[in-house]
């Protein structure tokens, strides 16, 4: 197996991710104290940044954000409504927590065009994600054959859901093997908050 096999089996494994527990822990308090868009010089996870098309070489940039955790607090009405409209179970933004990463990336650096972003790490209160962008003004962008493309795309293609995350939001990807349908039911698990 090679280096980047080996990263991926540690980060899905449980029993591993318990031998990383020190060094996830070091890197959870320096992260807090950081800003909470930082750029980085190298993927925090080599594995995952290759398989979305990261190259170590001029044009591309590494982002790591950090955003907070969980549905969107809102209180139960007190009045006005009947018990099942009530709406308190899994009120949920429509828009998962990696997009919204990716947005903020995006606004942060407005001249960069956001590639793909994968999940770092997680404590109760954060999530940290790493966007991949890439400037497509760069020479060495707009001769690779892999992701010159994203020289003459329209900007904002993170804003219309087009990387591989908002896909997934929009339900463009098929969740398990067989299933006829690529999204949940609006109302599967109670109401949702549009």
């Amino acid at each position: 197996m090679g280096y980047g096999k080996y990263l991926k089996v540690l980060y899905k494994n449980r029993e591993s991710m318990k031998e990383l527990g020190a060094v996830l822990m070091e890197r959870k308090i320096a992260w807090r104290r950081q800003a909470p868009i930082v750029r980085v010089e190298h993927p925090t996870r080599p594995d995952k940044a290759r398989q979305y098309g990261y190259k170590a070489k001029q044009g591309f940039i590494i982002a790591r954000v950090m955003l907070r955790r969980g549905g969107l607090r809102k209180k139960r009405p007190s009045r006005g409504r009947k018990p099942a409209g009530m709406a308190i179970h899994s009120i949920t933004s429509s828009k998962s927590i990696q997009r919204m990463a990716e947005e903020r990336a995006q606004k942060k650096y407005p001249n960069l065009q956001v590639l793909a972003s994968y999940w770092v790490l997680e404590d109760g209160k954060h999530k940290w994600f790493e966007v991949i962008m890439v400037d497509p003004q760069s020479p060495s962008i707009k001769s690779d054959k892999n992701v010159g493309w994203l020289a003459t795309a329209h900007k904002g293609r993170v804003f219309r859901g087009l990387t591989p995350a908002g896909k997934t939001g929009r339900g463009l990807r098929n969740r398990g093997k067989g299933s006829e349908r690529n999204r949940p039911s609006i109302r599967a698990k109670g109401r949702t908050a549009k």
